[in-house]
Formats: structure tokens, sequence, C-alpha cells
């Protein structure tokens, strides 16, 4: 079976991101619809990390919220992959959006430590529905902007989700310090229906969902299309090795946990009149703020180096991977904020390049009638890594081990997928020569 053919890329720089925005009407309520619910993302998920913590005190708590916010995408992947490549992808991710917006909604019912319990299958409920939301707009990408601009898009909407993500946490403390944390979950809500809004004007054909039969339910128990896409992935060497690349991205889990945690104990910002909760709550913010730093300068530095050449884009994931391993060992040493807010910086440069170029190797690569398959598999794989991250985190915490400590092993580890990438790398490499 012969691969997807290979693509030339537009450079990346910041004039085509400004025609592509500007030239591309899709793509622009696309990526309009991730910066109003990105930024209410943040803002919300630093509500519920903080509500935990402070409601029960462990830091389990957290690890398990995180848990139930990414586990189940593993297990629902195959499902939602099917789903994406039987039905239009547009009216998937409408779905989606209304569903969470709902869900939301009833966050606002939690407002005693009785209610905390509510918040787990809450999260768990909304997690679901983004397991089918995010594989339909890796997938639709291809569909409504040219081949030679798939990196420029990829890359604009990692940048997108690195400022959403430092510009809501940032915000995200204030907002709730300010206004409490129901103006919080009341915004998100929100920005899931404008979100939905926007994806509801987009035209663009689907040719997966063209002349096909109609849906049945029975087909959600068909396994069939799954065996299909995982012989399809068996069938690419370079496929099959890119679609673990998050897989090996370990540290991601582990962050959420210990910025709480490190934001409440040993980085809590100390200003005259502020409460110590509330200084908690801004230190985190700071800490994840600079990972958004991090997230938006990685692939926006490196992408017009890389992104011209599929050798380059898989040298600078290794790169990556060694970028995060240092940040986060790095982590472990700190003894002021501002240091710390380096390393996490750091860190996540390298992350975020691991995690754009995977994604757009991916894109590269596979077939239209495939690609929901492919990128569920790649967002399960992803969100189990994260998942037991966070949890194994947790749970060191709450045994006693320190923080910082836990920090610095995570980051460790790291070199562990590094290696295991530069050998494939390698191994491609030689195959391509031979």
């Amino acid at each position: 079976m012969e691969p997807a053919p290979e693509l030339e890329v537009s450079p990346v720089s910041f004039a085509s991101y400004a025609h592509l925005l500007g030239g591309n009407r899709n793509f622009r309520r696309l990526w309009s619809a991730q910066v109003v619910s990105e930024i209410g993302d943040w803002f919300y998920t630093l509500a519920i990390y903080n509500l935990l913590l402070q409601l029960t005190g462990r830091a389990g708590s957290v690890a398990l919220a995180l848990v139930l916010q990414v586990l189940p995408q593993t297990f629902i992947g195959p499902t939602a992959g099917v789903v994406n490549d039987r039905l239009r992808r547009k009216y998937v991710m409408i779905a989606a959006d209304i569903g969470r917006m709902l869900i939301v909604f009833c966050m606002l019912l939690i407002r005693s430590k009785d209610l905390v319990w509510l918040v787990y299958p809450l999260l768990m409920a909304e997690t679901l529905l983004a397991a089918f939301f995010e594989p339909a707009r890796n997938a639709v990408i291809p569909n409504i902007v040219e081949r030679e601009n798939i990196v420029v898009a990829n890359t604009l909407s990692s940048t997108t989700w690195s400022v959403n993500l430092m510009v809501g946490a940032t915000l995200g403390g204030l907002v709730a310090a300010l206004l409490g944390r129901d103006a919080v979950f009341l915004l998100n809500a929100l920005s899931f229906m404008v979100s939905a809004a926007l994806i509801w004007g987009m035209r663009f054909a689907e040719p997966h969902a063209e002349g096909g039969r109609p849906f049945q339910a029975r087909e959600l128990v068909d396994f069939s299309p799954i065996l299909a896409g995982i012989r399809y992935v068996r069938a690419h060497v370079r496929l099959r090795a890119t679609v673990f690349v998050k897989f090996g991205n370990l540290i991601i889990g582990p962050g959420w946990v210990l910025f709480t945690v490190m934001g409440q104990n040993e980085f809590a910002v100390r200003w005259h009149g502020m409460s110590p909760e509330r200084g908690a709550f801004l230190g985190m913010s700071l800490l994840l703020g600079a990972r958004g730093l991090g997230a938006l300068l990685g692939p926006l530095l490196t992408a017009s180096w890389a992104g011209h050449w599929k050798h380059r884009l898989e040298v600078a994931i290794f790169w990556g991977y060694l970028g995060a391993a240092a940040g986060y060992t790095l982590l472990g040493v700190s003894g002021h904020l501002w240091q710390a807010c380096l390393c996490v910086a750091l860190a996540h440069f390298g992350s975020s390049i691991v995690w754009v170029f995977s994604t757009t190797l991916l894109q590269m690569q596979t077939d239209d009638k495939f690609r929901g398959r492919v990128f569920a598999a790649d967002l399960g794989l992803s969100m189990f890594t994260i998942a037991a991250g966070a949890y194994l985190a947790g749970r060191f915490v709450d045994w006693g081990f320190a923080a910082r400590n836990v920090a610095s092993v995570a980051g460790m580890l790291m070199l562990l997928p590094a290696g295991l990438w530069w050998l494939s790398v390698r191994r491609s490499a030689s195959a391509r020569r031979s």
C-alpha cells in the first residue's frame, strides 16, 4: 500500500498567517471558534483544579479530575474515529460544542463540599464529547486549506492554543478572584455556544461523507472499520511511528498536577492584602502562563526551518523531547517563581514542537478516508499518557514525595521516548538511502 503523496509546503511566516486568515473564510471561522472556546477552557480548568484542591486538600483530587478529563478519550477514541470517518465532521463538532455548553452550565450547581462529587461525572461527560470534536477539527484542516498551507495552518493553530493558554491562564486567576467561579463557568459555557455558531457558518466539501450509505447506530459497535484503520497504520512504517509520538510526551500530565501543588505550596504570590488562597491561584496562573509562552514560541520559532521537509520535522521532534526533559529536570531545583517559569517555558517550548510537528506529519501522510481514525488513535494514545502521568504524579505527592523531585524524575524519563524516536528516524533515513 502506498502512503499519502509527498507534500511541498509554503514558507511559515507572519505574512503567511495573515494571508491564510484573510483569504480563507472556512479556516478563519474554525480558528475563531478555537480562540473563543480555548480561552474559556483555560479559565474553567484553573477554576476546577483550584476548587478541588481547596475543598479536598489533596493533590490526588486534582489528578483524578485530570484523569477524567483525558482518559475516557482513549477508550472512546476508536468509536469517535469511526463516527468522524462516516459523518460530516462539521456536524460532529457542532454537536460536541452544544453538549459541552450544557455540561458546563451544570457546573453552576456545585456550591458546597457536599456537591463536589458532581465535578467528576461532569468532567468525564465533557471529555467524551471532546474526544469527538478534536479529531474532527484536525481532520478537516486538509479539507479547508490548500495542501501547501497545511504546515502554516497547524503552526497557527498551535500558536493560537499557546496564546490562549498564556492569556487564559494569566487572566483566569484574576477573573476568578474578582468575579468568582460562577462567572468563570458561565463564560466558558457561552464560549462553546459561540464556537458552534462559527462552525455552523463553514462551507466546505467532505469527500469521506459524500455518496455513502446512511449512518446506522449499529456501526458504533462494528469493529471492522477500526481493524481496517489498524491495518492501514501498520502498512505504513513512518505513519506507525508518528502515531506514537504524542504518546511519548510524558510530562504533560504531571505538569497539571505539579503546577497546582507548587503554585499553592512553593510559588504562591504574596502581595499586601492578598489572601493566601488568591495568592496560590495567581502563582499557579503564572506557571501556566509560562507554559503557554513556551508552547507559543516552540513551533513559532522553528516552523520556518522545519516546515519544508519531513526529515527536518522528524529531527525537530527529537530536539523537542530533549527540551522538555531539560525543562522539567531543572524545575526541580528552581528556588524562585521566575526561575520556575523559565524552566516551564523551556519544557513546553520543546513539548509543543513534539505536538505540532507530529500532527503535521500525520496530516501529510494519511489519506482522507482514514484521517478520522488515525487522529482518534493519536489523541487516544496521548490522552492515556496524560492521564497516567497525572495520576502517578498526584499519588507520589500524596505519598509524601516533594513535587520538585517528581518534576525532575518526569523530566529525566523524557529521555526514553527521545531515544526511541531517534532510532526510528535513523532507521527511516537508512531505508530511504537504500
